[in-house]
């Protein structure tokens, strides 16, 4: 009998996210209601605040649902025994681009989440959360790059910090853009080119390298 109450609280869940989804991408995070999506999924509100603390967090919960596919990816590029960091790098961006191309919940997810999220004093929670993800993000990928210079494929004075950041900022910009003039381009068939472009700007510029101390 706990084992179906389980079961069932799990359909639940599942299908408030699909309707906080469908609403979100419809209608924009501020315009909707957790009544609104309570009609949509077909319970209560109460049923809402038995998985979800607010709207934040299921924002929050529709985001982590992409993040779970390509974590294990990220976790072999920050591994120090991964002999080929910057390719598992590599192949992350590139699925990342081939998902939000190709899977249609995952392009509505990212679409809500780079144009109709705003942050309202309601997602304040939502905002401090993006925050502190995209500080991890940059330390994720700053090990990443490390384990990298380690391995010799990339400079020994890259400046690891300003590297993620840039690195960070292209992908995101990359997906800003296609997502909201999605015919400009084909994020599927320019997806490894687009990620070669950033691996080239890791191994080649230099302005991303530590300045060599001055002879004295």
């Amino acid at each position: 009998m706990v084992r179906r109450t389980k079961e069932e609280a799990q359909v639940t869940r599942t299908q408030i996210l699909e309707a906080a989804e469908q609403a979100f991408y419809e209608r924009g995070v501020a315009r909707t209601t957790l009544a609104d999506i309570a009609t949509l999924a077909g319970v209560t509100r109460g049923a809402i605040y038995w998985h979800f603390n607010n709207k934040a967090d299921l924002v929050q919960a529709m985001l982590d649902s992409l993040n779970e596919p390509l974590e294990e990816m990220a976790r072999a590029s920050e591994s120090e025994d991964e002999e080929d960091p910057l390719g598992c790098m590599k192949k992350l961006l590139v699925h990342l681009f081939h998902e939000v191309a190709l899977d249609p919940k995952t392009r509505r997810i990212n679409e809500i989440l780079f144009h109709k999220c705003e942050f309202t004093d309601e997602m304040c929670d939502f905002r401090r959360q993006r925050q502190a993800n995209v500080i991890e993000c940059h330390d994720r990928i700053g090990l990443a790059l490390s384990n990298a210079v380690r391995r010799g494929q990339l400079p020994p004075r890259l400046d690891t910090v300003r590297a993620a950041i840039c690195l960070f900022s292209y992908i995101n910009g990359i997906l800003d853009q296609w997502l909201l003039v999605p015919e400009q381009f084909s994020l599927f068939e320019e997806a490894e080119r687009l990620v070669d472009v950033c691996m080239e700007m890791l191994r080649l510029s230099p302005t991303l390298l530590i300045p060599e101390p001055a002879a004295v």
